[in-house]
């Protein structure tokens, strides 16, 4: 006789729930493109017929999609469900807490950016438009407006924020590679929540006009090189450039600061 009879071979298999199977259907549509952002779904009692389940059940699957942030529900009269486009910030708050749960700090979270986005900037010198190429010149001409804007060549701290999280997008975005481009954005999101905190702080009090114009210059230099189809000197000045960032970002020992206090 086998010395295997009577071992467990299997566990416990729990059947999904009927709202979690019709989540998995209306998230599959929205994964695939079937249902778009700002599309509003059938009425509950036309789509309770559809899944032949009960109020409690499809409003359950709702909740399931809501804390998705795939679709956003408003009750009464003219309320209903509304197929949302997914946000970055929200897998931010996931992924940080994941980090967190590691001991994750913002360094390395820096660090991390540092080795995928100079690689963005290497494949779209490869795969650039004169559309991106457009793009790009035309954030850098917002952040030079935004410092010629004040008399003392400080910009508006939000401004200045907004638009330097808009390059480094541009960056990653436009690279091609879509998984990059993702990854990159919501460590991004991350970094750019911290920038937030750091403005608040003291962005006003402690600035230098030309730290921004080496900012400024920086960029220019990079959307030169991506033009050229320079792609070693456009990730090696990329790399160089966040290298130097990153000293300023995380000094007054914000780099020791666990990544889950920023969304807390």
């Amino acid at each position: 006789m086998s010395s295997t009879v009577g071992s467990q071979v299997g566990r416990t298999v729990r059947a999904p729930k009927t709202a979690e199977l019709i989540a998995a259907q209306l998230r599959r549509r929205i994964v695939l493109g079937e249902l778009t952002p700002g599309e509003t779904l059938p009425p509950e009692n036309q789509l309770m017929e559809q899944f032949g389940v009960s109020r409690p059940t499809l409003r359950e699957a709702f909740r399931i999609l809501e804390a998705e942030m795939l679709i956003s529900v408003k009750r009464g009269s003219r309320g209903g469900a509304q197929v949302v486009a997914p946000d970055f910030s929200v897998a931010a708050r996931h992924v940080g807490l994941l980090l967190q749960m590691q001991g994750t700090t913002l360094d390395d979270v820096y660090e991390a950016r540092m080795v995928s986005e100079p690689a963005c900037a290497r494949l779209l010198t490869k795969r650039r438009t004169k559309q991106d190429i457009a793009d790009l010149n035309e954030v850098v001409a917002q952040l030079q407006s935004a410092v010629e804007s004040k008399d003392n060549s400080v910009p508006d701290a939000v401004l200045w924020t907004r638009l330097t999280y808009r390059f480094h997008e541009l960056v990653m975005e436009r690279s091609g590679n879509r998984t990059l481009a993702v990854q990159g954005a919501v460590l991004q999101e991350i970094v750019a929540t911290h920038m937030e905190m750091r403005v608040a702080r003291n962005f006003d009090k402690t600035e230098s006009p030309e730290r921004f114009q080496r900012a400024i210059k920086a960029y220019k230099r990079l959307v030169a090189l991506v033009e050229a189809r320079d792609a070693e000197g456009a990730e090696r000045h990329w790399r160089n450039h966040m290298k130097v960032a990153g000293t300023y970002l995380l000094k007054d020992g914000l780099q020791d600061k666990p990544v889950v206090d920023l969304f807390f």
